[in-house]
């Protein structure tokens, strides 16, 4: 289980499932945003391992099954094949707009196991893909409709810190066996900056981008501020610490519940 990379995964799924709420779907399409969303990341995750076998295990990778040996390639590869035919057959169930949107995200992540994360536009898959999710919940609506361009700006933001700080931990590794994306061309201090610089503009997109009143958004956006000051603290001192990427995955919640909080539909 762990070779569909759970964390990432359960992440990027429970963001589209609290933005479903806030778009106002009913519980049944909700939760079919839901799966279609899951199913595709599973077919990232499994699709990650399969690819970067033979790179894991030349630098190790204990935390990769595939490269340990726990899960055998082919497994991964036939796992992450019914994955995906998963992710479109649900996909399919949303509508053209809504199901177009959602394998979108599902091939940004694939583009970028592919390729495009040895290249200085490894950060581009997950701007599109994140920049999208709004509007796979928004578009599964009935009527279909785009996501405000705030969302969407704020998704995009987030999902390129999600790429920084997913990486900063192998950066060595990474460069090891060729791979040469953006944090690995502009190093380990500016990549923790750059990542806790996105996330508080993210922040400041959710929380006064829809232009909600009153008190709840300047209080998120102080949480998120502080989460957002440590966790960079963090990764500058210790850039192999997973806790930068969890701090993203806790702000990203909190601008929701915030927002949520402040009584604004997507």
């Amino acid at each position: 289980m762990l070779s569909c990379h759970p964390v990432p995964s359960a992440a990027v799924t429970g963001l589209s499932a609290g933005l479903s709420a806030l778009a106002d779907l009913s519980l049944p399409r909700g939760l079919l945003v839901t799966a279609s969303v899951l199913a595709g990341q599973l077919s990232i995750g499994w699709s990650n391992d399969y690819l970067d076998a033979d790179r894991d295990r030349e630098v190790h990778r204990a935390d990769k099954p595939v490269a340990a040996g726990d899960v055998s390639p082919r497994s991964a590869g036939l796992a992450a094949l019914i994955a995906v035919v998963a992710a479109v057959a649900l996909s399919a169930g949303l509508g053209w707009r809504g199901g177009a949107a959602a394998l979108l995200v599902v091939l940004c992540g694939w583009l970028y196991n592919l390729g495009l994360k040895a290249t200085a536009l490894s950060w581009l898959p997950y701007a599109i893909a994140f920049g999208a999710l709004p509007a796979v919940a928004t578009l599964s609506a009935s009527p279909p409709r785009m996501a405000p361009a705030w969302a969407m700006a704020a998704g995009a933001t987030i999902g390129v810190a999600a790429h920084l700080a997913n990486v900063l931990p192998d950066l060595g590794d990474d460069a090891a066996t060729g791979v040469r994306g953006l944090p690995h061309r502009i190093g380990a201090r500016p990549t923790a900056l750059a990542g806790a610089a996105l996330l508080l503009a993210a922040s400041g997109l959710v929380l006064f981008g829809a232009g909600t009143g009153g008190a709840w958004p300047w209080i998120g956006f102080a949480v998120v501020t502080a989460i957002a000051l440590f966790a960079a603290a963090t990764a500058l001192g210790t850039p192999a610490s997973k806790r930068f990427f969890l701090a993203i995955i806790v702000i990203a919640a909190l601008d929701l519940a915030f927002f949520a909080l402040a009584g604004t539909a997507l």
